[in-house]
C-alpha cells in the first residue's frame, strides 16, 4: 500500500475534481464497505488531537450567549414536540422524558462526539413517529406501547451500529442542496402546521381560552423574529444589537409568560399549562426501566421493520444536522466525524429505549443556530449596480461569517441545564408556561427553516420581475422553465412528505426522504444540462476536513468529463 493510501484524507494534496471523486478512485475508500470500523477509527483519530483544544477555545463571551441561547432553542421545541407526545401516546411521554432524552443526548455528544456542535435532542418528527405507532397498536392492544417502543429502539441500535461499522454514512456524502432544502422544507412545514393544532387544542378550552392562546402564540413569534432580525439590522449600537439577537428567546419568554399572568380576564381564561409530574420521577407510575424482556415475541419481530425505519430517519436527519452545521457558510478549521457519531448515536438511542424515553438525534434546525451563535461576523458594504442605466449603484451590507468558536463546552452546559431543569422548583415554573406559548416555538422554528430556504428563494425569484432582478444573480444563467421544472420537483418531494405524515403510513415518510438523495445523483442529471446543475445545485457540505470523515468530496455525474 502506497503512502497515499495511508494517510489521512484531511492531509493529502490538492487534486483535481475528477480525480477526488470517490467513485473513480481506487483503493481503501472505494471498498470501504470491507473494512469494518475503519470510518470511526480515523474519526477518533482524526478527532483527538483537537480534544484539548475544543476545551481551552470555550473560554470566550460568545460560549456563554451560545449557552443560553442553545437552552431556550433545545428547552423550548423539545416541551412542544413533548406535548403533543403527552396528548397522542396516552400520556406515556412527558416533560421529564424528555429534558432526560435531551441531556443524555448533549452529556454524551458533547464529551465523546467528533462533532460537538451538532445540536442533538427530541425533534418534531420522533414525536410524529412515536404517536403513529401509539396510533396502529391501539388497534391490537395499547398496553404493549412501551415494551413495543423498547424493542423498536433496540432494533434501531443495532442497526445503527451496523451502519458506522461498515461505513455506510459515506453515502452522505452525496447530499446536495437538492435534498437538503426539501427536508428542510419539509421539516419547517410540519413544525408550521404543529403549532397550528396547539393551537386548536386551546380552543377545547373555550373562545377566550383559544383566542387568548392565539395571541400570545402570534405576539411571541413576531418578537423572538423581530430580536433576532435585529441583530443584523443597523439600528442602535452594535453591542446592543448582539445582546438583543442572543437573548431573544430569553427576552420573549419571560414577556410572555409573565403576560399570560396578569390579574383580571386574562387568568380567567383558563388557558392551557406545560403539565408536570414529580422531579425526577417518569410521567407515569412506572420505573425508569422498561421490562421489555416480557413483550411477546411476536412484536419483538414486529418491532424490526420499525426499528429499521426508525435507523433511516436518524441516517438522514442526524446526519443532515451535522452537515448543516458545518456548512459551507461557516469557516470551520477542525475536522468532523460522521461514522463515530453515528455509533454514538446507537449507544444514546439504546439507552433511550430501554428507560422510555423518546429517542434523541440531530436537530435541523437548532443545529446550525448552535454554530451560528458561535460564529464571528463581520459586515461589509458590497456595490452593486442596478438593472437601470448605467453608472447608478446602490451599497448592500454583506455579512459573512470569518471566525467559529469550535468547542465542546457549550453543548456540555446546555445538557447539564436541561438536568438542572428536571429539579421540583424548575418543573414549578415550566408549569406557569401557557401551552400557546409553545405554539409560538412551532412558528419561530418552522419559519426559520422555511425562510432561508433555498426552494422560497427560487420561487421569489421566479416571482420578481426582471427589472428587479441584480445582474450578478446566478440563476440569470439558467433558463426560467429550468428553474420552474428543478424546483417543482423538490416541492413535490415535500408535498409527498408532508402527505404521508398525516396517514398511519407516517412511520414510511424516512423512506421517501432517502430516495431524495438516488433521485438527484440517477435522474435529476438526465433532464438538466451540467451548467443548469452547477448554478442550481451544490453540495451541502463543502469543507474538505468535514468531507474527510466521508471519503471526501465525490463528483456528481455531470462533473465526469475527461481530463485535459
Amino acid at each position: 500500500m502506497d503512502a497515499s493510501h495511508s494517510t489521512p484524507l484531511a492531509l493529502e494534496p490538492e487534486r483535481s475534481r475528477l480525480t477526488y471523486s470517490y467513485d473513480m478512485e481506487s483503493g481503501w475508500r472505494r471498498w470501504r464497505l470491507l473494512r469494518p470500523g475503519w470510518g470511526m477509527y480515523h474519526d477518533v483519530k482524526r478527532r483527538m488531537p483537537f480534544y484539548w483544544s475544543d476545551i481551552t477555545d470555550a473560554f470566550t463571551y460568545r460560549t456563554v450567549a451560545s449557552t443560553i441561547r442553545m437552552y431556550f432553542v433545545n428547552l423550548l421545541p423539545a416541551i412542544a414536540y413533548t406535548l403533543d407526545m403527552y396528548r397522542r401516546t396516552g400520556e406515556f411521554y412527558g416533560i421529564n422524558e424528555s429534558l432526560f432524552s435531551s441531556a443524555l443526548a448533549a452529556i454524551v455528544f458533547s464529551l465523546l462526539g467528533a462533532q460537538p456542535l451538532t445540536i442533538v435532542g427530541v425533534t418534531g418528527l420522533i414525536s410524529l413517529f412515536n404517536y403513529t405507532i401509539y396510533d396502529i397498536l391501539q388497534r391490537y392492544d395499547s398496553s404493549i406501547y412501551p415494551a413495543f417502543m423498547a424493542w423498536t429502539g433496540i432494533w434501531a441500535a443495532i442497526f445503527h451500529w451496523l451502519v458506522a461499522i461498515f461505513n455506510a454514512c459515506d453515502y452522505m456524502r452525496y447530499v446536495t442542496d437538492f435534498s437538503s432544502e426539501s427536508f428542510g422544507l419539509y421539516v419547517g412545514i410540519i413544525y408550521l402546521i404543529k403549532g397550528v393544532e396547539e393551537l386548536v387544542y386551546e380552543f377545547a378550552r373555550g373562545l377566550e381560552a383559544g383566542y387568548l392562546a392565539c395571541l400570545i402564540a402570534i405576539l411571541y413569534f413576531g418578537t423572538v423574529y423581530s430580536l433576532k432580525r435585529t441583530g443584523s439590522s443597523t439600528m442602535w449600537k452594535e453591542p446592543l444589537r448582539g445582546v438583543l439577537a442572543d437573548y431573544a428567546y430569553v427576552f420573549s419568554t419571560i414577556f410572555w409568560v409573565g403576560f399570560s399572568h396578569i390579574p383580571g380576564r386574562l387568568r380567567e381564561a383558563n388557558i392551557g399549562r406545560v403539565p408536570t409530574t414529580r422531579a425526577f420521577f417518569p410521567t407515569q407510575n412506572r420505573g425508569w426501566l422498561i421490562e421489555f424482556w416480557n413483550l411477546e415475541t411476536k412484536w419483538v419481530f414486529a418491532a424490526m421493520p420499525l426499528g429499521f425505519l426508525f435507523m433511516l430517519l436518524f441516517y438522514y436527519d442526524h446526519n443532515v444536522s451535522s452537515i448543516t452545521a458545518q456548512a459551507r457558510r461557516f469557516p470551520l478549521k477542525k475536522p468532523g466525524g460522521f461514522h463515530w457519531d453515528f455509533f454514538l448515536l446507537g449507544c444514546t438511542t439504546f439507552v433511550a429505549a430501554i428507560l422510555g424515553l423518546p429517542m434523541p438525534n440531530g436537530l435541523v434546525p437548532q443545529a446550525p443556530v448552535h454554530t451560528d451563535s458561535l460564529a464571528v461576523y463581520k459586515t461589509d458594504l458590497k456595490i452593486v449596480s442596478t438593472s437601470e442605466g448605467e453608472g447608478t449603484e446602490i451599497r448592500r451590507p454583506l455579512v459573512t461569517a470569518v471566525a467559529v468558536v469550535e468547542q465542546r463546552i457549550s453543548h456540555l452546559l446546555m445538557g447539564l441545564a436541561l438536568i438542572g431543569t428536571m429539579t421540583g422548583p424548575l418543573l414549578v415554573v415550566l408549569h406557569t408556561m401557557p401551552s400557546a406559548l409553545f405554539a409560538g416555538v412551532f412558528f419561530v422554528v418552522g419559519w426559520g427553516s422555511i425562510e432561508s430556504n433555498g426552494i422560497l428563494q427560487k420561487l421569489m425569484y421566479l416571482q420578481r420581475e426582471q427589472r428587479f432582478v441584480q445582474r450578478d444573480e446566478s440563476l440569470l444563467l439558467v433558463r426560467r422553465r429550468k428553474i420552474i421544472l428543478y424546483t417543482g420537483l423538490q416541492i413535490f418531494g415535500v408535498a409527498a412528505c408532508v402527505v404521508i405524515s398525516h396517514t398511519l403510513a407516517a412511520i414510511g415518510f424516512p423512506v421517501l426522504i432517502i430516495l431524495l438523495i438516488p433521485l438527484r445523483i440517477l435522474l435529476v442529471p438526465k433532464w438538466f444540462t451540467p451548467k443548469e446543475l452547477q448554478v442550481l445545485d451544490e453540495f451541502t457540505a463543502t469543507n474538505k476536513t468535514v468531507l474527510a470523515s466521508l471519503g471526501g468530496k465525490p463528483a456528481l455525474p455531470e462533473d465526469y468529463k475527461p481530463e485535459e
